[in-house]
């Protein structure tokens, strides 16, 4: 193959992860910011899931279904992001409680940040579908149709999604009284 051979398929893959990119971009970032509910760490998701699609040099999945393997990255690596952030937390931090004189957007995000901690406790695909039914509002056949799955798949994932959700939760609230 001649440089300007390899130079035109550089060029070609370049303008096609742009084209990606520039599609995707909001729902990626979207996705991110609904999970992890900060700003920084969004960008942070965006990025790595883009740089390990460059990495990856167009894997099947994406050519398949671009929206569903994107959202799909987003929300694992949001997730991530969740799980490293509760294990970085120190031991004083973790038994902080959110007292009455405590203003109502900082006791509205200490419950964001409790809520999403807890989905970062299930399994990736249960809190996947749980954030988009909650977050992005879409209906359970919106959601199959997605994932390519039943809907039926997808309503019991959702009951027993939102039963393990209430157990964790529980769980910790119980630890707090």
């Amino acid at each position: 193959m001649t440089i300007v051979a390899v130079s035109g398929v550089i060029a070609a893959l370049t303008s096609e992860f742009e084209a990606i990119f520039r599609e995707h971009y909001d729902l990626v970032y979207g996705t991110a910011y609904g999970v992890t509910g900060k700003r920084e760490d969004a960008e942070d998701v965006v990025q790595t899931v883009f740089l390990r699609l460059l990495r990856r040099e167009m894997p099947a999945e994406v050519q398949k279904n671009r929206k569903a393997y994107l959202y799909r990255a987003a929300v694992n690596e949001s997730l991530n992001i969740i799980r490293s952030r509760q294990r970085r937390r120190t031991t004083d931090l973790e038994n902080v409680d959110v007292h009455a004189d405590v203003s109502a957007s900082e006791r509205d995000e200490a419950i964001h940040r409790k809520l999403y901690e807890a989905i970062g406790e299930l399994k990736p695909k249960a809190a996947e579908i749980l954030i988009l039914r909650y977050v992005h509002e879409y209906s359970d056949a919106q959601i199959a149709r997605l994932l390519g799955t039943s809907r039926g798949t997808i309503a019991v994932a959702l009951y027993r999604s939102k039963a393990r959700l209430k157990k964790i939760l529980r769980a910790w609230a119980g630890e707090n009284l």
